[in-house]
């Protein structure tokens, strides 16, 4: 099965309307919607009235753009971007001083989608992959059980062996406490490196993910395109519902 997961769901008023039009046509078949940005109300809005499945989009590191965040909310989601922006590698690094931040700005965001969905979200990702940094995977902020992004996957030499090891660690962590898909992909790098024939190999006996960000215009133009009807002829699309 492939699920096919535009994120940035209200990131911006852009973001939503090209994943819109992808859902519109069968080119995608969820989002991951961001709280607290300005077209997160109007985005809410239209996942109500189209029936599309949303999940959230957990955002740890990108600056708040709508004017609803509480203001404590929004102090503990900076001491967290500073922390994060510090350097590209500080996502590894546990920092025991941000326990209740991270926690805060979790269960903040959750309560913020349930207040414009009427509901818990379907599934959760991380803004940059956020939501899998060492932080929120040693104190399990986010509660077992619920269905959540796997790290991404690779061929074997694709990456080096150290890389390789981490993601392993990583997503046999996620496997005995969440629900997780058997492989994730980027359309970005996917159309790059010529591999989507093998992600459509694989989504006929697995349950893969692709991710794609509507408002880049080659990953807009690829799923509306003829080849991408094509390849969901050798893969039926599903959602993380029927995990």
């Amino acid at each position: 099965m492939l699920i096919v997961n535009a994120d940035d769901w209200g990131g911006s008023q852009s973001e939503t309307d090209a994943a819109m039009a992808c859902f519109v046509k069968g080119r995608i078949t969820s989002v991951t919607a961001m709280m607290f940005m300005a077209d997160s109300e109007r985005a809410a809005e239209m996942a109500r009235q189209s029936g599309i499945d949303v999940g959230l989009h957990l955002n740890l590191d990108a600056e708040f753009t709508g004017d609803r965040c509480p203001a404590d909310v929004r102090e503990h989601h900076s001491r967290i971007r500073r922390f994060l922006k510090s350097s590209k590698y500080a996502c590894l690094f546990y920092n025991p001083g941000l326990q209740k931040s991270f926690r805060c700005v979790y269960h903040a965001q959750v309560e913020e989608f349930q207040r414009l969905y009427g509901r818990r979200p379907s599934h959760i990702d991380g803004h940059h992959h956020m939501h899998l940094c060492t932080n929120m995977l040693l104190d399990a902020v986010i509660p077992a059980g619920e269905t959540v992004r796997r790290s991404f996957s690779f061929w074997r030499g694709e990456k080096g062996i150290v890389n390789r090891t981490y993601r392993r660690l990583v997503d046999n962590r996620l496997a005995r406490r969440y629900r997780i898909t058997d492989f994730f992909f980027s359309l970005e790098l996917c159309l790059r490196w010529e591999k989507l024939g093998r992600v459509a190999e694989l989504a006929e006996a697995a349950n893969v993910e692709l991710m794609t960000h509507p408002a880049a215009a080659g990953e807009y133009a690829y799923l509306m395109s003829d080849g991408f009807l094509e390849l969901k002829q050798n893969a039926a699309m599903g959602t993380f519902g029927m995990l």
